[in-house]
């Protein structure tokens, strides 16, 4: 994505993205005191808000910051959308504790709201996953919150862009199966869709949520439980979700080939791809 082509709006006002605009005091920069979230847009039109929002509201809580104000979001939101509609992009808001000290004390001070949108790249028609030799910490403080602390995620992806892959793979300090950087994962066995709980630490995507959803109600049988990575060997499919990737098909794990797309991730992504057309805000 071209930092011309993206549109950045901070407490209040669109802004230079590539001039400064974060006071370098920041504890969401300095710490990584903050949440985000991120939307697919398609023909200029976010996907999902309300069940974004009340993500975000969850992972402020989970941090112990006060509410975000969902009017200066939306506010936001409308600025950096407005214009020539994006034909296929992201949305992302972000949330900071504000200005901070030096460590990671907090002081009282208003909260930051930073909203960007941008085109990208359409995604691949398949995925290759690697998986890597650290852990998510299931028990953690920030367990199943999005915040903007990323650079386990970022260490683990550039791991995986090493190896030839589109993204990383997570065990749990547990030895289970947990998610990928930004993604969340399923496995097809015996023609059934098992995903991990979210007791095994993953995020509780959007799009996961949708999917587990949707399929069931199209007369899939999916199941969230605790996954051994062994399953990773006895899986007749792989897929992943995100906000971004909606249901991409994986064709290899590591060096394990695997079908792709094959038929129930093919079902997957049509009952996705159908319901998300008609439903935008789900």
């Amino acid at each position: 994505m071209k930092s011309n082509a993206v549109k950045v709006w901070v407490n209040g006002e669109q802004v230079d993205p590539a001039a400064p605009s974060i006071a370098a005091l920041d504890h969401g920069l300095t710490v990584g005191d903050g949440v985000f979230e991120t939307c697919r847009v398609v023909q200029g039109v976010p996907f999902a808000l309300t069940r974004h929002a009340r993500r975000l509201d969850r992972s402020m809580a989970g941090l112990g910051l006060p509410a975000a104000d969902h009017g200066v979001i939306d506010a936001g939101i409308r600025s950096v959308l407005a214009g020539e509609p994006i034909a296929f992009g992201r949305l992302r808001y972000t949330v900071t504790a504000g200005a901070g000290p030096l460590g990671s004390d907090r002081r009282d001070s208003p909260l930051t709201y930073i909203v960007a949108a941008g085109p990208q790249e359409p995604n691949p028609e398949t995925a290759k996953l690697v998986v890597v030799p650290w852990t998510r910490n299931e028990r953690g403080a920030t367990a199943g919150l999005k915040t903007t602390s990323y650079a386990e995620n970022v260490v683990a992806l550039a791991f995986a862009n090493q190896h030839g892959a589109v993204e990383a793979l997570f065990a749990n300090t547990a030895g289970n199966l947990c998610e990928c950087t930004g993604s969340n994962v399923f496995v097809v066995v015996d023609g059934e869709i098992l995903t991990p709980d979210l007791a095994s630490g993953p995020l509780a995507g959007v799009t996961r949520g949708l999917v587990i959803e949707w399929c069931r109600q199209e007369g899939l049988t999916v199941r969230a439980e605790p996954l051994p990575m062994s399953i990773l060997g006895q899986a007749e499919e792989v897929f992943i979700t995100s906000s971004t990737k909606d249901v991409l098909a994986v064709h290899a794990i590591d060096d394990r080939p695997i079908t792709a797309p094959g038929p129930v991730t093919t079902r997957a992504a049509e009952i996705f791809a159908r319901l998300s057309s008609e439903r935008l805000d789900p």
